[in-house]
């Protein structure tokens, strides 16, 4: 009796210290969300160029991720040459990632940018469907429609308000592309290093891209007022980055897809507050439909690369041992 008691009590324990941690957990994700969806302010604020703001992004958060890195590692070997030079690849596609999307924000409105940063989860998960060989389903095809719809609402207004609106976000759709490239490559080599290694390498291997993108352009690279980049490089690539990736383990997609709506709205509140850019109803319509469209597009498995990867893999070891 007594034992049964204090299995009883282990277990009430057990239970709400893992209701305590997923709270905290989620709290962690909502931090991480807010925080990324001050980078374009950030951008914004700087007085270099947005392509070279990318730049310092990566330069300034990169010992901090180092430090982290070999926490993380410790005692572990290294990734090997092939890993290196696969998640290297991976960040050329973040560096133009993140020049497309900085240039993007200079031009557009800061919940148009967030939101089109962010279209690479339908993008991938369009790109799943190819490797599956398979039709999509409803829900996958509601998410196309919605995000085709809410597109050409915040298109359309954009051009209305400003053509440059337009090209902006052009900039930052072409971003989410270049994001979906970023993340097919980085998921092979996920399984092979930590989280923050991959960063730490990324980060190495991105800054000197968007230097030299800078550089091209005519950008000023040396900023007078520091804090805009630090505070870029400290809320996106370090503490953003960071939250969510200690989320991570507690939430499926779907949940982490509905956290991530939270960015458009802070960002597009920010925009509002900061620089003026009102949002009329036609363009919430818009925002909705997009962000419903991310939402069911996270929650796919096609849109899911581990998934994609291990059932691709599955049918090709089926097909060898066919007769």
């Amino acid at each position: 009796m007594v034992n049964a008691t204090q299995q009883t009590r282990a277990g009430s324990q057990e239970s709400v210290a893992a209701s305590s941690s997923t709270s905290l957990a989620f709290a962690v994700l909502l931090i991480g969300n807010a925080t990324l969806a001050a980078g374009p302010w950030f951008v914004r604020m700087a007085d270099s160029g947005p392509v070279a703001a990318g730049f310092w992004r990566l330069l300034i958060a990169l010992p901090f991720l180092a430090l982290l890195a070999w926490r993380e590692r410790s005692g572990e070997p290294l990734p090997s040459r092939a890993i290196v030079w696969l998640v290297a690849a991976a960040g050329v596609f973040f560096a133009l990632d993140l020049a497309s999307w900085h240039v993007g924000i200079e031009r557009t409105r800061l919940g148009n940018a967030t939101l089109f940063g962010n279209s690479g989860s339908i993008l991938i998960m369009a790109w799943g469907l190819i490797l599956l060989k398979r039709w999509p389903s409803a829900k996958e095809c509601a998410a196309v429609v919605a995000a085709l719809g809410g597109a050409a609402i915040l298109l359309g207004r954009s051009l209305e308000i400003d053509p440059r609106y337009l090209t902006g976000d052009l900039f930052c759709i072409l971003a989410g592309l270049f994001y979906t490239f970023y993340i097919l490559f980085l998921q092979r080599a996920r399984a092979a290093a930590g989280n923050w290694m991959l960063l730490t390498i990324v980060s190495l291997a991105g800054a000197p891209i968007l230097l030299a993108i800078a550089l091209a352009l005519g950008e000023p690279v040396w900023p007078d007022d520091w804090w805009p980049n630090i505070g870029l490089a400290l809320s996106s690539q370090v503490i953003g980055q960071g939250c969510l990736v200690y989320a991570l383990r507690f939430f499926p997609p779907l949940v982490i897809g509905m956290a991530l709506l939270t960015q458009p709205a802070i960002a597009a509140a920010i925009g509002w507050f900061a620089f003026g850019e009102a949002i009329m109803p036609v363009d919430a319509l818009g925002m909705a439909l997009v962000g419903g469209a991310l939402l069911l597009a996270r929650s796919s498995k096609a849109a899911d690369p581990a998934r994609i990867v291990d059932e691709v893999v599955s049918d090709e070891d089926d097909e060898d041992r066919s007769p």
